[in-house]
């Protein structure tokens, strides 16, 4: 989760460096001592969900700045505007923060609010006719969070 976190704020920040890695590390280490979890436990448990999670943004972030460049370029607003409410499963509730994370750095989806506790998202859409697609690819973005670092044992106790 460390790893992950670092990742986040690196890409926040978009830029590798190692000022960026050193505090990023501090933050992703304060965070996770904060919130009560293990700093260096949370390895991916399987790498082809963590292969296929990256893919899945990297194609997020290239679709997605494609589409809002367009409605930056064309004279023509074609934008409607909406927030949208967003279940997250029970097993990616522990991952709340890096799937924020995912969802807002792709342009035209903005993370508005979360409520980790009932497990529910809420987003601002450039677009209200996707909202359908939208709602499938966050649970998809869950499903592969979930997968590549699951809960811990405690965690998973405390859901049940």
């Amino acid at each position: 989760m460390t790893l992950l976190l670092v990742a986040s704020w690196c890409a926040l920040w978009r830029d590798i460096s190692v000022a960026n890695l050193l505090s990023g590390t501090i933050v992703a280490v304060g965070v996770q001592v904060i919130l009560g979890r293990p700093v260096f436990g949370g390895r991916p448990k399987k790498i082809v969900p963590v292969l296929n999670l990256v893919g899945l943004v990297l194609i997020d972030l290239a679709r997605s700045t494609t589409s809002v460049a367009y409605e930056i370029l064309t004279p023509t607003d074609h934008t409607q505007e909406a927030i949208l409410a967003i279940a997250i499963p029970p097993k990616a509730h522990h991952l709340m923060l890096p799937l924020t994370v995912m969802i807002t750095l792709t342009p035209g989806t903005a993370v508005i609010e979360t409520d980790p506790l009932a497990g529910n998202m809420y987003l601002h859409l450039l677009h209200h006719d996707r909202r359908q697609e939208t709602v499938r690819h966050v649970e998809r973005l869950a499903e592969l969070l979930a997968e590549a670092f699951p809960a811990p044992t405690a965690v998973k106790e405390l859901s049940a």
